[in-house]
């Protein structure tokens, strides 16, 4: 109630300011400059000052659609339908809000037979959310081929990247530069897949552009900060997060960035502070909700972490950071049997770190059993070892495209031992060099390894798929990896991809 009576009495205060034009004239600069709160503002004052106004109107809703404000883009299409403004265009603003007020059926119902780009763009997200992420990609793709619009290519482009086919998001983000020269989306979108190469310098270069161009945005030094982390220079990325706190303090992108570094500085108490707030709502899967877990077990409250990470593992079995934890927290509790049990998929890999040896070497030594005496050994040389040295390798020869130099890391680590995550890392390097039937058969050994494992199913499918080899069965293997972790989003784009004939 407070909200609802809030807002107006906001908005009526700042119409006693400046008049209709000028409020119209910053709006249009605000929309350019992607402060689209600012300009929602200003059109919704100005549209109070002077009467409601079909042109004013229609920008305040693209604006309010843009922001995800489902109620007042459809309170601004009942405002224009008072106004006898009818037609496709008021019927794709209905169909959206519909879609942003949780209606997705209702959105499609509503497009009906349009074939414009922003009906297909809608309609894809409509699909998606209903979970028919086949029928996204298809409508997508569809859109494309009746023309190209901004917003339909930044969606195609969002989705190919989550799809890991970053070849075919640059060649959308390449098109929505020359329709639009430095826009938002394409300058954050263009960071984003150099950032995932493992680009770094060019992704920093970009994310300046996208500062310098739009001041008073927080998302550029959002990115910075999350690139400066995969670089592992934490001190820049909290300065990055300190920038974007400065711009936007309450958004709560900043303050996940803020819980996340802390965590990383071991400031656990601050984490638990954070957090505590959102315990009620917090996804134990999701980032933060690992985080809050993690900070429980470091200040002390070892069976909450216990029973946080045992609902993670559950919903996400092949998560070697919610197996880690959980294993540390049922040390914690005493539980020597269970932590060894729940750590020995990571410790008898071949790459097993320091982390996962010392919990396994602390249970077995606890419960007698005459592993630990071998783990002891093995931790001991962990640091020096050829096996840790090579996987260092390889991590940073994927990161940066380099995939002969993971091939030479994971081939040498493949003869060392039968390693399902070694194998399966291989099969994606050997694929990215065109070597598909080596890359087939490192993953259906790594597959043969770890059967119930959906991330092997998955390289098995996807190597075929991207390979061109055997499409039923790639397409059979995608899908069998999706419906075993169905709230997998790369699973179920890449399935979506392989599974349309046409090209990306």
């Amino acid at each position: 109630m407070k909200k609802t009576l809030i807002l107006p009495l906001a908005l009526l205060i700042a119409s006693c300011g400046d008049d209709p034009a000028a409020r119209i004239a910053r709006a249009h600069d605000e929309i350019a400059g992607m402060e689209l709160g600012a300009a929602r503002i200003d059109l919704a004052a100005a549209l109070a000052a002077k009467g409601d106004d079909a042109e004013l109107l229609k920008l305040l809703a693209g604006v309010q659609l843009r922001l995800g404000d489902g109620e007042g883009a459809q309170s601004s299409a009942d405002r224009l339908a008072r106004l006898g403004f009818k037609g496709a265009e008021l019927n794709q603003i209905r169909a959206e809000a519909a879609l942003l007020r949780g209606k997705p059926e209702q959105a499609l119902t509503m497009l009906a037979d349009d074939n414009s780009t922003t009906a297909w763009r809608v309609r894809a997200a409509a699909k998606i959310a209903l979970k028919d992420t086949q029928g996204g990609i298809d409508a997508l793709r569809r859109g494309i081929a009746v023309g190209n619009d901004p917003l339909l290519l930044r969606d195609y482009a969002r989705f190919l990247i989550d799809a890991q086919d970053l070849d075919g998001a640059q060649a959308q983000v390449a098109t929505l530069f020359r329709l639009q020269a430095d826009s938002f989306d394409a300058l954050m979108l263009s960071a984003d897949i150099a950032a995932r190469r493992g680009k770094l310098a060019d992704a920093h270069a970009t994310l300046d552009r996208a500062a310098k161009r739009y001041p008073k945005l927080a998302d550029p030094w959002m990115a910075r900060a999350k690139a400066y982390d995969i670089e592992g220079k934490l001190d820049d990325a909290i300065a990055m997060t300190e920038r974007a706190a400065a711009l936007a303090p309450d958004d709560r992108g900043v303050t996940d960035l803020q819980v996340q570094f802390a965590s990383m500085k071991g400031d656990w108490e601050q984490v638990r502070t954070v957090l505590a707030k959102q315990e009620s709502t917090l996804d134990p899967i999701s980032p933060n909700g690992l985080t809050y877990a993690e900070a429980m077990l470091r200040t002390g409250h070892p069976e909450q972490a216990r029973a946080l990470f045992q609902r993670a593992l559950s919903r996400s079995p092949n998560n070697p950071y919610s197996r880690l934890m959980l294993a540390q927290a049922q040390m914690a509790t005493g539980d020597a049997a269970a932590a060894y049990a729940t750590v020995r998929p990571l410790s008898d890999s071949l790459i097993a770190g320091e982390d996962e040896l010392d919990v396994a070497e602390k249970a077995a030594r606890a419960m007698g059993s005459p592993d630990a005496d071998a783990l002891k050994g093995r931790l001991a040389a962990v640091r020096t070892s050829q096996s840790v040295e090579l996987n260092r390798k390889g991590r940073a020869a994927i990161a940066s495209e380099d995939w002969n130099g993971a091939i030479a890391a994971y081939g040498q680590l493949a003869q060392m031992g039968k390693d399902a995550e070694v194998l399966k890392r291989l099969s994606l390097a050997l694929s990215h060099a065109g070597r598909v039937d080596e890359a087939i058969a490192a993953a259906d050994e790594a597959r043969t390894l770890r059967p119930e494992d959906p991330d092997m199913t998955y390289m098995a499918g996807y190597v075929r798929a991207v390979g061109g080899k055997d499409r039923a069965t790639a397409l059979s293997l995608l899908k069998q990896a999706s419906d075993t972790d169905p709230g997998n989003a790369v699973f179920k784009r890449s399935l979506a991809r392989f599974s349309t004939a046409q090209g990306g």
